[in-house]
């Protein structure tokens, strides 16, 4: 029995290949731009990841200084800035002038800190001890539809960020009383 008739070739033609390219770089070039535009033009993630960053600054320098820092809250004009705590009543306006400002569109709905309630205006200080602990209180970023809940925890390093509208409770008390 001779196999010369029969000639199977298991595989892809040049041309099926190349369209293969050729669609799969379509899809590509259409795309890419789309997912880089939303990951780094992202105004209230870029704010987030700003205030994050601060937290984190900050509680570095309290413990490896030995002071207090404070990370200071605009709820009015959506913005803030940070300071030490033995920083003169001048500095601090000086400070202030310089204040980090956050995008249009993006405000801080509330904040909370026991055993205070919500507050919606006004301006808030979360304070960074030399300790490494940090006071507790809940930030509600918003910008339209969106919101993005950062909890400052006093025990934990890091800030929690979580991209909803998180209604934390601080402990038993606060529970009980629906806070």
């Amino acid at each position: 029995m001779s196999t010369v008739g029969k000639v199977t070739e298991r595989g892809y033609t040049l041309i099926e290949l190349s369209v293969v390219v050729l669609l799969i770089g379509m899809m590509l070039f259409l795309a890419v731009p789309r997912v880089r535009d939303s990951l780094l033009n992202d105004d209230l993630k870029a704010t987030t990841r700003q205030i994050v960053g601060a937290a984190t600054e900050i509680r570095n320098e309290a413990v490896r200084e030995q002071v207090d820092y404070l990370l200071h809250l605009d709820l009015a004009q959506p913005g803030f800035w940070t300071y030490s705590a033995d920083t003169t009543a001048e500095k601090r306006a000086e400070i202030r002038k310089g204040a980090v400002r956050f995008p249009d569109g993006i405000r801080i709905a509330d904040v909370r800190q026991p055993p205070e309630a919500r507050k919606t205006e006004g301006e808030v200080v979360i304070r960074f001890f030399r300790k490494g602990y940090v006071s507790p209180a809940v930030v509600h970023l918003v910008k339209e539809d969106r919101t993005f809940t950062l909890v400052f925890n006093p025990f934990l390093q890091a800030v929690s960020v979580y991209e909803k509208y998180v209604d934390f409770t601080f402990n038993e008390d606060d529970r009980a009383s629906g806070l």
